[in-house]
C-alpha cells in the first residue's frame, strides 16, 4: 500500500487509566511514527461534529457524550499501510472479540470503552487528521 497517514485517538478511558505510555510504546513498537500529537477535552458539540458520520445511529449520544468526558490523546501516525495495520493492532470493538494482544483486548472494558480510535480509510484519516491539526503541526 504505501507510505500512510492516520489519525489515532487515545480514548477518555484510556487516558484515564493512565495507558497512554503502554498504548504509545505499542505504537511505536509496531513501526509507527508518531507526526503530531496533542491532548485535548472535547466539548460536547466539537465530539458531535468529529463523528457527524454517525448522526443517525443509535449509540451517536452515547458516543459523543464519552468522547467528550474527560482528555483525549491524539495523534497523527505514519508508516507503511498505516490505516490497515492500525486497525488490526487496535483489535475488534468489542475488546471480549479482540485478538490476543490487540490495544483492545489488552485495555478496553466495553464496547463503549475501547480506549482508542483509528481512522477507516485515506480519506476519513485526511479529514480526521485536519479536524485536529493545521499543516503547521504534522510534521
Amino acid at each position: 500500500m504505501g507510505l500512510e497517514r492516520t489519525l489515532t485517538i487515545i480514548k477518555p478511558d484510556g487516558v484515564e487509566q493512565q495507558n497512554v505510555g503502554d498504548i504509545i510504546k505499542k505504537l511505536e513498537g509496531n513501526q509507527f511514527r508518531i507526526k503530531a500529537v496533542k491532548m485535548v477535552r472535547l466539548m460536547r458539540q466539537q465530539a458531535e461534529k468529529f463523528y457527524a458520520v454517525h448522526r443517525e445511529r443509535d449509540f451517536f449520544n452515547d458516543l459523543t457524550r464519552y468522547m467528550s468526558s474527560g482528555p483525549i490523546l491524539v495523534l497523527v501516525l505514519e508508516g507503511e499501510n498505516a490505516i490497515d495495520r492500525l486497525r488490526d493492532l487496535m483489535g475488534a470493538t468489542d475488546p471480549r472479540k479482540a485478538a490476543k494482544g490487540t490495544i483492545r483486548q489488552l485495555y478496553a472494558t466495553s464496547i463503549e470503552k475501547n480506549v482508542i480510535h483509528g481512522s477507516d480509510g485515506p480519506a476519513t484519516a485526511k479529514t480526521e487528521i485536519s479536524y485536529f491539526f493545521s499543516a503547521l503541526e504534522v510534521l
